[in-house]
C-alpha cells in the first residue's frame, strides 16, 4: 500500500520557499495547521518534500515553536555599522560565507586575548560530559557570554544578523590550530539516539546553527570542508561561515581541515533552539 502523501505541486514549492526563508520543518508544519491542513498530510508532506525523518516531527504541535535563525541574504547584511557581504550562499545545508563579520582589530584582540587560557579542546561524550577526542588536535579556551566587551559586541552582532537572542548563544569559543593539527569530519547537532541527549540538551535545547570565524589566515590548509555537498570555505581573516541545521541533517558534516603551513585562529559560535 502506498503511504507517501499526495502533494500539490504548489503546496511542494510553498514548503520549499517556506524552508528557504529559515523556518525548521517543525515551524513549517504549525503554518501549514494554522490553515486548516490535517496534522498527519502536514507532517507527512513536510518529511516528504524536506527530506527529513518523520520522527522528529512532533505530533504534539501545542508546545512552544523552539527559535530558529534567519539566514541573511545576499549581497549585503547591514548590522550596526557593519555592512557583511553574503560571498556565497547554500540551502542545503542552509550555509553563508560572511566576508568582513569582524575587523582586523577585533581578531587581533580576540586572539590576544585567549591565548594566556589556552587548553586542549575537548568534544561532548555520550554521556553528555566533555573528553579529549583524536579527532580534535587544537587547544582552545571559552569566553563567558558577554564577558569582556569585545565578546558582548561581537554576540550583540551575531545575534542582529541571525534574529536570534543573544541568550540563545554558547559561550564564543576561541581555537588554534598548529601544522598538521585538524578536526575530523563530525556534526555539531547532538544525536538524540546518543544515552547523554537529554542531559545535553536539559540548557538550551538542541544546536541550531553553527558561525565559524576566522581570526587569521593561515598559509596553507584549514579551510572549513563541507564533504557531503563538495565545499571547501577557505580561511580568511575577518570572513566567517554560517550554516544552520536540524538534527540529523547529513549535509551539515564538516571538517577544518589540516593547517599545511603557518597557524589558524577560529572563533566558534554555537546557537541554540532556547536560552542557554
Amino acid at each position: 500500500m502506498n503511504t507517501r502523501p499526495t502533494i500539490s505541486p504548489e503546496l511542494r514549492e510553498w514548503i520549499l520557499a517556506t524552508s528557504r526563508a529559515g523556518h525548521a520543518p517543525q515551524t513549517v508544519v504549525e503554518l501549514m495547521l494554522s490553515h486548516g491542513y490535517d496534522p498527519r498530510h502536514s507532517r507527512s508532506s513536510v518529511a516528504e518534500v524536506l527530506k527529513v525523518p518523520l520522527a522528529t516531527l512532533l505530533a504534539d504541535t501545542g508546545a512552544p515553536l523552539a527559535h530558529r535563525t534567519r539566514h541573511p541574504e545576499a549581497p549585503l547584511a547591514k548590522v550596526g555599522d557593519r555592512e557583511v557581504k553574503i560571498a556565497l550562499s547554500m540551502d542545503r545545508p542552509a550555509l553563508r560565507v560572511l566576508d568582513g563579520l569582524l575587523t582586523g582589530e577585533e581578531c587581533d584582540e580576540l586572539i590576544a586575548l585567549a591565548r594566556p587560557r589556552l587548553a586542549r579542546a575537548l568534544t561532548v561524550d555520550e554521556s553528555g560530559g566533555q573528553q579529549v577526542d583524536q579527532r580534535r588536535t587544537s587547544v582552545g579556551m571559552f569566553f563567558k557570554l558577554g564577558e569582556l566587551p569585545l565578546v558582548a559586541q561581537l554576540e550583540q552582532r551575531i545575534a542582529e544578523l541571525l534574529d536570534i537572542p543573544m541568550s540563545h548563544g554558547e559561550g564564543l569559543q576561541i581555537l588554534h590550530y598548529l601544522p598538521g593539527q585538524e578536526y575530523q569530519p563530525h556534526y555539531d547537532w547532538f544525536d538524540p539516539g546518543q544515552p547523554g541527549y537529554s542531559t545535553i540538551t536539559a540548557r538550551g535545547g538542541q544546536r541550531i546553527a553553527s558561525v565559524v570565524m576566522y581570526l587569521n589566515t593561515p598559509e596553507a590548509g584549514g579551510g572549513t570542508a563541507f564533504p557531503e555537498v563538495g565545499l571547501t570555505v577557505t580561511a580568511l581573516r575577518g570572513s566567517a561561515v554560517y550554516f544552520a541545521y536540524e538534527s540529523g541533517d547529513a549535509s551539515s558534516l564538516h571538517a577544518g581541515l589540516p593547517v599545511l603551513r603557518g597557524e589558524k585562529w577560529i572563533a566558534t559560535k554555537w546557537l541554540r533552539e532556547k536560552p542557554y
